[in-house]
């Protein structure tokens, strides 16, 4: 389980502050750099047991939010994961006037 932080993009996307995703094995974020990643602006949003960092995010980016698991493995055409459907939604806002 991971919990996420509230008032943040991943609280936001997921509407709730725990979530079950399959993590992916192969990569972790080196929990030794935490104070110089968030130093230039990224943001420890979502942890596995309260140790490892599991969803990063920039607070003052439009969409910008990356996360240490599959979402692609819960996500359909008719019923996408809240990551890829917030990411749509972030650019048909954001997206530039011709």
């Amino acid at each position: 389980q991971w919990d996420i932080e509230q008032n943040t993009l991943a609280y936001k996307l997921y509407k709730q502050s725990a979530v079950q995703e399959r993590h992916r094995h192969r990569y972790e974020y080196n929990t030794d750099f935490i104070k110089q990643i968030e130093d230039v602006g990224l943001h420890i949003s979502g942890w596995y047991q309260k140790t490892l960092p599991e969803i990063v995010e920039y607070k003052d980016h439009p969409f910008f939010i990356a996360v240490q698991f599959h979402p692609e493995f819960k996500s359909s055409p008719m019923n996408p994961h809240p990551l890829f459907d917030g990411l749509v939604k972030a650019g048909i806002k954001n997206k530039k006037q011709n």
